[in-house]
């Protein structure tokens, strides 16, 4: 009878021994039949697989890596190297050390510029009156002007004429030609409008101020004082209505303009005009012909602009110098001119002979009152001394 497992033709020739080997491989079989695993035990087996490091034993690298930025070492235990929260750390003293360097490099490049605080200077203004060292000489106001130094002068604004412009290191040649067009116009408005004249308008002459004084000029035409900071006389041509009226529009006018860079964004104007008017007495007929008599105005302003100033068309006005006659030095002026008309004497003395008409730069008087310099035979005033 054939046994389960031989071959179907027999056990083949030359293998001998073949029922044996197969009764001793069964035996071998079920000596391990009676061994069981139990279901807690097959559970509780726990299967290890050893890391690569491990599988290298004493093998393994002797020296590892102590990069903070890897995490770790490459070899070795990983407690041996710091972990995320140091290099997060470090990173951050890294950025604050480089943003460090990088201020004082700025700061050292390019040192602070005081802030602009936009703050504008109030005005200050001198006003000189002019008493007459003789009798004022009456007539109508073409015959005046004929005799007079003003005979030359051209009429209005034409007798304002800008100067040749040129580019400064900080403002083109553009903003030098509107600084120099602004400080026109506010001469123009200031000392030609015949309703600022008569003290019937200020608003031509505010329209063209710095915001930041037109407290200050308010008060000057409210209140006008001779402080030196509150003369209406100050910001504009004005005579008493009550004392004066102009006879002739045609204001006779010569003078110049200057201009000169002062700071990176300050550009100064420098105005330096004399104007002559035919006056005659406010009480008086217009149509008097030979009742007028000339008043003269010498104003030397400095008007300053930046950049704002340059687009909003407006002048910060810094100085004025003002000196003005015939009148009464016992009167003070800064409300407005009271001239002393013609068939007038001298009531006053100054302590100098001032004369509007000289070119240069005006000569200051020791004092708040000068002496109109008189006429030469031929119509012509004589030159003041130096100063």
């Amino acid at each position: 009878m054939a046994v389960p497992g031989d071959p179907p033709d027999g056990t083949p020739e030359g293998i001998g021994g073949g029922d044996e080997e197969f009764r001793s491989d069964e035996f071998r079989s079920d000596e391990y039949r009676s061994v069981v695993f139990d279901e807690d035990f097959v559970r509780a087996a726990r299967l290890q697989e050893f890391s690569a490091q491990e599988r290298m034993g004493e093998h393994a690298r002797a020296v590892r890596s102590r990069s903070i930025w890897s995490g770790g070492s490459s070899s070795g235990p990983r407690t041996s190297t710091p972990g995320r929260g140091a290099r997060q750390g470090m990173l951050l003293v890294l950025l604050i050390a480089t943003a460090f360097a990088v201020a004082v490099y700025m700061g050292l490049s390019n040192p602070a510029i005081p802030p602009d605080t936009g703050r504008t200077d109030p005005l200050i203004s001198t006003i000189v009156p002019l008493a007459p060292a003789a009798a004022v000489p009456g007539g109508r106001p073409v015959d005046l002007y004929a005799k007079s130094p003003a005979a030359d002068y051209r009429v209005g604004a034409a007798g304002i004429s800008l100067p040749a412009a040129r580019r400064t290191h900080h403002f083109t040649e553009g903003q030098v030609v509107t600084a120099l067009s602004i400080a026109k116009d506010y001469l123009v408005q200031s000392s030609l409008d015949p309703d600022v004249l008569a003290g019937a308008a200020t608003r031509p002459v505010r329209v063209l101020l710095d915001p930041d004084q037109l407290a200050q000029f308010d008060r000057s035409m409210t209140s006008p004082s001779g402080d030196g900071r509150h003369a209406a006389t100050g910001w504009l041509v004005r005579f008493d209505p009550g004392t004066a009226a102009v006879a002739d529009t045609r204001v006779r006018v010569s003078g110049t303009l200057a201009f000169e860079e002062i700071s990176a964004d300050v550009l100064e104007v420098i105005t330096d005009h004399t104007f002559v008017y035919a006056v005659r007495p406010a009480t008086g007929s217009p149509a008097a012909a030979d009742g007028a008599s000339l008043f003269t105005v010498r104003r030397e302003l400095r008007m300053r602009f930046d950049t704002e100033d340059l687009t909003a068309r407006r002048a910060e006005l810094v100085s004025a110098y003002v000196m003005a006659g015939p009148q009464d030095c016992s009167t003070e002026p800064a409300e407005g001119f009271r001239p002393v008309l013609a068939g007038a004497g001298p009531t006053t003395v100054g302590p100098a002979a001032s004369d509007p008409y000289a070119s240069g730069t005006p000569r200051r008087t020791s004092g708040l009152c000068g002496v109109l310099a008189q006429l030469t035979p031929d119509g012509t005033a004589p030159v003041s001394p130096a100063p």
